[in-house]
């Protein structure tokens, strides 16, 4: 993996083409990864991807995270590999909730449509905002756009996220739930979920302790 300096080196290269897209690095545990702006997430992925050097070719891994009670309070891992290189290095979108109070205390509603950094890919091009992404309650859930037509094998990791986190990516071929049922309401993996649920019976309590969940 690219040492402490080599992530510097790649940064400038990056924001020389992309300016601003990576915001800082991080060389931690023996882990390299790039911060970087999650409205230019496929930029950076792209750049990685395709120029000669770097040619990180394969997507290991995409995860979302919850930094709760953080600020950004999400954020995308992305878990490249360069198999020539036997080389990974690690993208990090951070993404702020979007349910929640901006700087200014003010929350955009449920059911409004507000202007999005992130343009559809299907706008011939533009960068066209598009409508606010919403949860089946009403509630506007942070967005940043699929990266499938680079690496297919991001489609079902990201209905994972979708499904688990809430984060909606935008321009995804066929975005919902992948292991919880259509109609389940929230996002199981988020810090703010409640935990607790049904007891699991199993036939061996149920028989020698009949009601024993009750």
């Amino acid at each position: 993996m690219p040492d402490a300096p080599g992530l510097e080196l790649i940064l400038a290269e990056i924001n020389r083409s992309e300016p601003g897209a990576v915001i800082d690095t991080s060389f931690d545990r023996e882990q390299a990864a790039l911060i970087v702006d999650s409205t230019k997430i496929l930029a950076v992925l792209g750049w990685l991807k395709d120029t000669p050097g770097q040619e990180y070719t394969f997507l290991d891994s995409v995860h979302g995270v919850d930094y709760l009670p953080n600020t950004p309070r999400f954020a995308v891992h992305y878990e490249l590999l360069n198999r020539e290189r036997y080389e990974r290095l690690r993208i990090k979108a951070l993404l702020a909730d979007p349910a929640a109070a901006d700087e200014s205390g003010v929350t955009v509603s449920a059911g409004t449509t507000a202007p999005s950094a992130t343009p559809d890919p299907s706008a011939n091009g533009t960068d066209a905002p598009v409508p606010t992404a919403l949860s089946p309650e009403g509630v506007e859930m942070p967005r940043i756009d699929s990266c499938v037509h680079l690496y297919p094998t991001a489609d079902f990791q990201e209905r994972e996220v979708f499904d688990f986190f809430g984060i909606h990516f935008d321009g995804h071929p066929d975005l919902r739930r992948i292991l919880m049922p259509e109609d389940y309401v929230g996002w199981p993996q988020r810090r703010d979920f409640p935990v607790g649920g049904e007891p699991v019976i199993f036939t061996k309590d149920e028989v020698s302790n009949p009601g024993w969940w009750q």
